[in-house]
């Protein structure tokens, strides 16, 4: 199949279908359970870009007693994320598909920056930063900060901008611009799997022998998650997933990073049964202990550095340590007992 795909491919690209020009057409397309509050305060930022060559697909489950300036409502029913940009990208005009969430807008650049990386043809798609909103109240500041610093876990340059534009093996849907002739030629998100169906699609790019492209100029503003529980629960669908995804796709991530989370907890409960069982090796888990508050130590001052904002910083840490180990419980579960994620 991969064989297959990458003939077809090269041949694509020998005819120069592949290349992108200023002139293309995009495709924005929103997957979204309801019209919201979130996408009509970011229709004026779509219509407000620089690149002006775009339609917006908005793909809610039923159908909706509104229209907005260049848009297009697909109604899909009642099926997943991944689903609804199957369609919108099987009805998009554009040759570039710009996927996005519903509660994302695009800096005035967005597209514009994206065309120029696209231009290369070994390039299939490219991502960047989707940065807190300064408008976002405080714990969603917090929930965002969490991910401000490797210390987290996650790659950093996925909220913040940070360095220069580099290859990545996987990229977030909540700002994501790819070929659509590659994206039809690798059969789409084809999944129902929510969250994680970004990485597959990722898998499947490198998996042609194409580049997915980080740019810290290519931005979005998402807004994060309300309060601590709502923040909780995003962590423990990506833990369960990313477990699940360890197990489906070993080559891509069965990855030590991965598991760092789950030794954590493995760890902390030892240390705490030891604190009761035998205090004298506790002394020596609590070695360990010392080490991992000194990393929160790095990852408060490492937010503060981006946030500029004490409290945040302060609360950040917390969430980090809470988020790592529910993460930690979440990647174990999927990893030892999911055998399917729909």
């Amino acid at each position: 199949m991969v064989n297959t795909i990458k003939n077809n491919l090269n041949t694509n690209t020998n005819n120069n279908i592949t290349e992108t020009s200023d002139n293309h057409f995009v495709s924005i397309i929103i997957p979204v359970a309801k019209i919201n509050n979130y996408i009509i305060e970011a229709i004026p930022y779509y219509l407000n870009m620089s690149y002006k060559n775009f339609e917006i697909i908005i793909l809610p489950d039923e159908e909706e007693d509104c229209t907005f300036k260049k848009s297009v409502i697909i109604p899909t029913g009642k099926v997943g994320p991944a689903i609804k940009r199957d369609i919108g990208a099987k009805n998009a005009k554009g040759d570039i598909l710009a996927f996005i969430d519903d509660d994302a807008y695009p800096q005035k650049n967005w597209l514009q920056n994206a065309l120029k990386i696209l231009k290369n043809d070994s390039v299939a798609a490219v991502g960047g930063p989707a940065i807190t909103p300064e408008e976002d109240k405080f714990f969603q500041k917090v929930s965002g900060s969490v991910f401000l610093t490797k210390i987290s876990g996650i790659d950093p340059r996925k909220y913040y901008p940070i360095g220069k534009s580099a290859d990545v093996k996987e990229w977030p849907s909540v700002n994501f611009i790819i070929k659509k002739e590659i994206f039809l030629l690798i059969n789409g998100f084809n999944s129902d799997l929510w969250p994680g169906e970004d990485t597959e699609l990722c898998f499947k790019i490198t998996e042609i022998g194409k580049r997915i492209v980080y740019d810290p100029d290519t931005i979005v503003y998402h807004h994060r998650r309300g309060n601590f529980t709502l923040h909780l629960k995003q962590i423990g669908n990506y833990g369960i997933v990313r477990g699940w995804l360890a197990k489906k796709h070993p080559l891509h991530s069965f990855k030590l990073k991965y598991f760092l989370s789950s030794f954590f907890v493995l760890y902390f409960v030892l240390a705490f049964l030891l604190l009761f069982l035998d205090f004298k090796l506790f002394i020596y888990m609590f070695l360990g202990l010392l080490f991992y508050i000194i990393i929160l130590l790095y990852a408060f001052f490492d937010i503060n550095k981006k946030t500029k904002n004490v409290k945040i910083s302060l609360f950040g840490t917390v969430y980090v340590f809470l988020t790592h180990i529910y993460y930690g419980i979440a990647f174990s579960y999927g990893f030892l007992f999911v055998k399917k994620i729909s």
